[in-house]
């Protein structure tokens, strides 16, 4: 492509062909906008037979495949009944890039006649429908991340991870929308456009994985594949109700995929799984870890599934935890039903005989400010050159209708003048130097617990805000932290909005300027319904402990739901 051909118009026939590859039968005729909450629609709108409706309501992803080894569900109708409802919530939120029905189909047919043939499954991930962020290359396809320059550009192999999920028998059938640039925590493009929240679609899905959270949470795919530098799995996981695991860097497989900022490698983004339940999250990283990955990318770490980790044997085997919170990160103090989930999760896990003792933000403001000016260094010459083959405008917003844009960047991480090879030095040792001191900080926790251990992870807001308005969500402060000290996190579903609960709390004593301004904007009314999600982070390289974790967590919270019937 050049600019020769007006960008317009190559987007034009891209959104063409993305159209023309739905089958026909599978349209429906969509509520008008002015319906905000469409999570009940796939149930109404008459496409989904009852058994489909059976397969696409099973959120456990461990009952699927245990369903399809057993071949009680074929692969091929379990794959069809998730397109089916994939291109539903295409639909209704505008969340999918590439949509290949007759390639997935005919993938989920092979490993029916295999499983049918050998009477064994081709891997712990056999006929499962697996989505995928638009980052990840798969061979004869388009991977166009929100650039109209990258339109036109197929790929000619899979990437290592595509090509692992594949030998455990997956089957990748669908890409989800991002964010251009991928560094927003919204999902708005020139090339497919702007993802809604399907529980209130006057508000964001999140970003930059918000294709994947949108899809998810209208139950679309079982297992999705999302990418996180600064909150892009959790964010959008939060807002759709989900649970999402942001890993520490070199676990999972990064190796030919593409990526905004390539060759910034002192805060890498990684790759991670979405679920609407944790067996999702958790059979991921077993399929993963079971491909031996560090075989194939030479950044991956050597990291077989750790069972006794899962089990929590450094950590008493779990039975009596503790907790650090964080009610506020001492720049943002979060709305009201952020600040509710989090009193519900304290009881729920004190109930549960656990500790909870309040953790400070123990200098992250400036450890975020450390992280913004590495992400930012070089990040305008990145954009502009990936922007430049077609002229098409980079975005300061994603609050632009489709017809606005502007030249300037003017992004929620401005870019900023290049900076020298050592001015960009002492910001990775200052980094460097504050890993130390928290690590430090995590260790003093000892002598606050009742444990005889410091805290066992950590609790804390995945946003100050859940979900907002479409152009309006403009921080990753609470998701970001974590990314810097790469800590791996997940986050997991709370509660929803009620304003009726959750009413405007009479003006606090405010942090700053932007803690106001932040205060000022909450209106109940505006969020009702959005999912209220929190994140649990634990230490270093420790991604089977968060997950246990976190099914701790979810366990005492559904405890307590049930002890209030």
């Amino acid at each position: 492509m050049s600019k020769t051909t007006h960008w317009k118009d190559i987007v034009a026939e891209k959104r063409a062909r993305q159209t023309a590859a739905i089958p026909k039968e599978w349209l429906i005729s969509p509520p008008p906008n002015t319906v905000l909450d469409v999570t009940e629609v796939p149930e109404q709108c008459g496409l989904l037979s009852p058994k489909e409706l059976e397969i696409t309501n099973t959120a456990d992803v461990a009952v699927l495949l245990a369903k399809l080894a057993s071949a009680e569900w074929s692969s091929l109708e379990v794959t069809t009944a998730y397109y089916k409802r994939a291109i539903i919530a295409q639909q209704l939120v505008n969340c999918l890039t590439e949509i290949f029905v007759e390639r997935a189909l005919a993938r989920a047919a092979e490993l029916d006649v295999y499983l049918k043939a050998t009477g064994k499954v081709k891997g712990p991930l056999h006929g499962l429908p697996i989505s995928l962020k638009d980052q990840f290359r798969l061979k004869g396809l388009e991977t166009t991340m929100g650039y109209v320059s990258w339109i036109g550009k197929y790929a000619e192999q899979d990437s290592v991870l595509v090509q692992i999920l594949y030998d455990a028998g997956a089957v990748p059938f669908v890409q989800t929308n991002v964010p251009q640039t991928l560094m927003w925590p919204e999902t708005y493009n020139k090339v497919f456009g702007r993802t809604l929240n399907p529980h209130n679609r006057s508000l964001t899905s999140g970003g930059s994985s918000g294709g994947e959270g949108a899809l998810i949470g209208l139950k679309g795919s079982p297992l999705g594949v999302g990418s996180d530098i600064g909150g892009s799995i959790r964010i959008p996981a939060s807002f759709n109700g989900l649970y999402g695991l942001k890993p520490s860097y070199g676990r999972v497989p990064y190796a030919g995929a593409v990526n905004s900022c390539e060759g910034q490698e002192s805060v890498l983004s990684v790759f991670g799984p979405l679920s609407q339940t944790l067996s999702g999250v958790k059979v991921f990283m077993q399929a993963v870890a079971a491909g031996q990955p560090w075989l194939k990318d030479p950044l991956a770490r050597r990291a077989p599934w750790d069972e006794d980790l899962y089990k929590l044997v450094p950590y008493g085997g779990g039975k009596r935890l503790c907790f650090g919170i964080i009610w506020n990160d001492g720049q943002v103090a979060p709305h009201p039903p952020i600040t509710r989930a989090l009193e519900i999760t304290k009881v729920a896990l004190l109930a549960a005989g656990h500790e909870v003792i309040d953790w400070d933000h123990y200098r992250h403001k400036e450890i975020l400010m450390n992280v913004s000016k590495i992400w930012t260094a070089a990040s305008d010459s990145d954009y502009a050159d990936a922007t430049a083959p077609t002229g098409e405008p980079i975005l300061n917003s994603m609050n632009f209708s489709e017809e606005e844009y502007v030249a300037e960047v003017n992004t929620f991480l401005p870019p900023q003048k290049e900076v020298s090879a050592y001015d960009l030095w002492k910001l990775h040792l200052e980094k460097r130097t504050f890993r130390q001191e928290y690590l430090e900080q995590w260790n003093k926790s000892v002598n606050a617990t009742g444990t005889g251990r410091p805290i066992d992870a950590i609790i804390s807001p995945v946003s100050a805000n859940a979900s907002a308005p479409h152009g309006f969500n403009r921080s990753a402060a609470y998701t970001a932290i974590w990314n810097a000290l790469d800590y791996p996190a997940c986050t997991f579903p709370v509660t929803k909005v009620d304003p009726k609960v959750d009413v405007k709390k009479p003006a606090h004593q405010f942090l700053g300027d932007t803690d106001k301004t932040h205060y000022d904007f909450y209106d109940p009314e505006k969020w009702a319904n959005a999912p209220v999600g929190l994140q649990v982070v634990g230490r270093h390289q420790e991604e089977e402990a968060v997950i246990a974790f976190a099914e701790i967590i979810a366990d005492a919270l559904k405890n307590q739901s049930h002890a209030k019937l």
